[in-house]
This record gives C-alpha cells, structure tokens and sequence, in this order.
C-alpha cells in the first residue's frame, strides 16, 4: 500500500517544522489537520505557518473556508483530505498529514464513515444559549462514548455533536472501511514544564506580532463577536478582551491556563493510538 505520514502532538511541540522537515527530506507535501487554520484570515491567532516557513514545501487545506460561516464539518475535512491524498499520490509525492485537531485527523486515518448532516439553525439558537456543562450534559444523555472524547470546551463541536445525535433519532454507529494507504503514525512529545514554558514564550511573541490588530481586522471585516468567541482559544479571549469584558492581563492569563488545559486534551485524545511512535521533540533533529 502506498504510505502516508501523520504527524501529531499538543500544540506548541514543533509539528509544524518537522513535517517541513520531514517533506524536505522526502518529496513530501503537507496536508493540515487543524480545524482553525482552515480559516482564512485567522494567521497569528491560529499559530498558521507562514510562507516562510514552509521553506518551499506545498501546504494543503489552509486558507479553504470562511470563518463567518460555522458549516464548514469534520465530513467536510475528510472528503477534501481523502481528495488530497490522492493528488499527492498522483504525482508521485509523500503525502504529510500534520496538526492537532485529533477527530479531523482520526476521520483520514482511520477511514472513518461520518453522517452527512444538515445544519439545524433553529436548534443552534436554542443551544447557544447554553453554557458547555449543559451541553456535555445533554450529549452525555445521546451519546456517552461520544461525550467522553469531545473536547468539553469545545461549544462549537457539542452543539454539532447534539446536533448529529437528534437529525439520527438515535446514536450513529461509527462504521469503518479497510485501508488503502500504510499510514506511518509519529507523535512529538514535549516533557510538561517546556511545553507550558514554549505555550507562555509564543502566546506573548504572538501578542507582539500583532494577534490583536488580527481580531480587530476580522470584527471590522464582519466576523461578529459571538462567532470569534465560538471560534476558541485565542479567538475567544481576544474578542472578550476587545469588547471591554476582561482587562488584556486578565486576557493572557486566562488564555495561557485555556492553552495548557488544550494540550492536554490533545495528549490524552493521541495516546489512546498504541500505533503512534512518540518522539522527543527535542531529539528528533538528531534523528538519521
């Protein structure tokens, strides 16, 4: 079977730069699996690589959706990365799945068959109003394994989930199809007090290349409010901070715990995969 390379980890461990690295070395393009950077316009924010930075190597799936719409899904995702793969094979290339965002890339990987439903407009208004402890709660009551593997902070991702398990009547059974590809599984792992450490060092280095002049950009661009809150992370507390809700210490503070708390979910969402080969991130340059 043809390979494919996944490249996984907390944010912060460096993903980015060795899956250039590794595409550098091995005729390889990247495909990313982060359901932010699909966004256009959300860069600093969302620690998207910079031109630059992909040192020639082409990127994939960036830069795909408007961040105004909330419609763009994890079905969305699978079809355009299964698509990409294909095109990478074709001419002969490596293809490179790189990100944090576990269930798009579990959907590649694991050829996942995810249901194909509409957006309810009604029931997000319902269930906007609420906060993410009703909202587990309520998904807990539909869908217990599902609950247990959403990131709980997510709103965006509960209200969706809720959403799939009403449009079914019933609780959609994951199905799975064989595999066409060898998918070779590498994790970087970051030992706890430097990934917190790195996750401090580049939320203020973002802050001082303009992260907040982004959001501003993006509100007076038509992005409201509600939706950069729905968005996440530095989104979230950028547009509470603009909005007079916090003070901009009270903004770093709550959204350096926000990204560490993130990390975690993302460590404990990659290590139920007992296929994933796990690097020390800061050996993997010593690596032949």
């Amino acid at each position: 079977m043809d390979k494919v390379f996944v490249i996984v980890g907390p944010t912060a461990s460096g993903k980015s730069n060795f899956a250039v690295d590794i595409a550098l070395q091995n005729k390889g393009e990247i495909i990313s699996a982060d359901s932010r950077q699909v966004y256009k316009g959300l860069d600093i924010g969302s620690g998207k690589i910079t031109k630059k930075e992909m040192r020639g190597v082409p990127h994939h799936l960036l830069d795909i959706a408007n961040p105004k719409n909330s419609k763009f899904t994890v079905v969305d995702y699978k079809k355009l990365a299964d698509k990409k793969i294909k095109e990478i094979l074709d001419r002969g290339n490596l293809p490179i799945i790189c990100g944090g965002t576990g269930f798009y890339i579990d959907a590649v990987v694991n050829r996942i068959i995810l249901p194909e439903v509409p957006p309810n407009e009604k029931l997000r208004k319902i269930l906007n109003k609420k906060s993410e402890i009703e909202l587990l709660k309520i998904l807990k009551s539909l869908d217990k394994n599902r609950a247990k593997n959403i990131d709980a902070k997510n709103k965006v991702r509960l209200i969706r989930a809720i959403e799939i398990a009403k449009a079914l009547g019933k609780v959609p059974k994951i199905k799975q199809v064989p595999p066409v590809y060898e998918f070779i599984k590498i994790g970087l792992s970051v030992p706890k007090e430097i990934l917190t450490e790195k996750i401090h060092t580049r939320l203020l280095a973002r802050i001082k290349k303009g992260m907040l002049n982004e959001a501003e950009k993006l509100h007076k661009q038509g992005l409201s409010w509600k939706r950069m809150e729905e968005l996440g992370l530095e989104y979230k507390f950028m547009a509470l901070y603009l909005q007079g809700k916090i003070t901009k210490q009270e903004m770093i503070t709550q959204l350096e715990t926000a990204i560490i708390q993130y990390s975690k979910r993302q460590i404990t969402w990659f290590k139920r995969d007992k296929n994933i080969k796990w690097i020390d991130s800061n050996s993997i340059y010593h690596l032949e």
